[in-house]
Parts: C-alpha cells; structure tokens; sequence
C-alpha cells in the first residue's frame, strides 16, 4: 500500500506584478473622459484593477495619481508633437503644418477620449482644486513655451520679420489648439479640424507679421 501521500496545499500561483503604467494609461482615460473632479479612487481602482492600498502606496493619493497621469500624458504626447516642430529639414510652415496636423489626428483619435488631456481636464475643475490647477497650469504653459522657442527659431533663420512678436504668436496659436480641442469634444471630425489647420496655415503670412 502506498504511504506517498501528499500534503501539500494547492499553489496560489505568483501574486500579480503592478504594471505602473498600464495602471496610468487605464487611469488617464477616465480623468480624460470625466475630469478630476469626477474621477474618484474608487473608480481608479475599479478602471485599472488595481487594489486600492497598491495605489495608494505607489501615489499616495488621487492628486499624486493625477501628477502622475499627466506626466505620462506628456511623455506619451507632448513629445511626439515637439518633434514635429524641431525638424531642420522643415520650413516654418511645413513644421508648424506637421505638428497641427498630428494635433488634429491625436484629438479624436478611437482609442483616447476625444480632445487634449490636459485642456479637458482643466476646463472642468472646481474652486476647491487650487493645486491641481496651478499643475496643470504650469504643464499647460510648456505647450506655448515650446511654440515660443520654435518660433523665436525660425526668427533667427529669417522666416520671420525681426519685430513680429514670437510671443504673441505662440499665444495665438495656443488659443487655435485650445479650440480644436473644445470641437473635438463636441464631436468635430479629423477633416472638420483640418479645415481649422488649413485657414490657419493660408493665415501665416499675415500672422507673422504681428
């Protein structure tokens, strides 16, 4: 009779290994699609299939899960479209149509919310979220110090005039993207801001002079 009886308990496999930023993409959606406000923990943990202790260990809170976000956000984005701009082999115009254009494509891409992150975001904040406000607001700055810094380039080639204002190009040209940000998310197509790329882009000669 055999006496090799095992006793050993039934393996509970290995315990799941955080993935941090598949945890960030999953949490990025949903403060993109329904704000900061509206985004609670539990809804975090519910969209990332995180524990909650896991989150709160690796963020702290929500605030350090939105920093962390946004971040992401940057890494993911805004330097894909910062490449469009410092291209050597590229004309003002022809860069400046690239990074438009690839902004027209990321906004109403099918698979992130529609719109800018961080513009959608910040149009939907409460009173009460002063910190997350002055994050945001300096993440947002960087969009128009990286347009500035294009633009006071291509001064310096000559393409445009040695008075014109980069500054206030930049701004008026962050105003264009805030724009096309909104008519994404009211549901403007990738053709309909094209339409806004391209008047933008027959207004040049006139903007450069401002």
């Amino acid at each position: 009779m055999s006496t090799d009886i095992s006793c050993t308990k039934k393996s509970r496999g290995r315990p799941k290994v955080f993935d941090r930023e598949a945890a960030l993409d999953k949490a990025m959606a949903l403060f993109w699609k329904h704000g900061y406000e509206a985004t609670s923990m539990a809804h975090l943990v519910e969209a990332t299939g995180a524990k909650a202790p896991t989150l709160y260990a690796e963020f702290t809170n929500k605030e350090g899960l939105f920093k962390a976000v946004l971040d992401r956000y940057i890494a993911r984005f805004a330097k894909m479209r910062e490449a469009c701009l410092f291209c050597e082999e590229r004309t003002l115009e022809e860069a400046l149509e690239a990074y438009l254009s690839l902004i027209a494509k990321l906004f109403t891409e099918k698979d992130t919310p529609t719109g800018c992150f961080i513009i959608c975001t910040s149009s939907v904040l409460a009173a009460s979220s002063d910190d997350i406000a002055a994050v945001i607001k300096t993440r947002q700055s960087m969009q128009e110090e990286t347009l500035a810094r294009f633009l006071a380039s291509c001064q310096q080639k000559g393409e445009i005039p040695a008075a014109s204002c980069v500054r206030k190009l930049a701004k008026y040209l962050c105003c264009i993207i805030q724009g096309m940000s909104v008519s994404a998310r009211e549901n403007a197509s990738y053709e309909e801001l094209m339409q806004i790329v391209n008047t933008t882009m027959r207004l040049m000669p006139e903007l450069k002079k401002i």
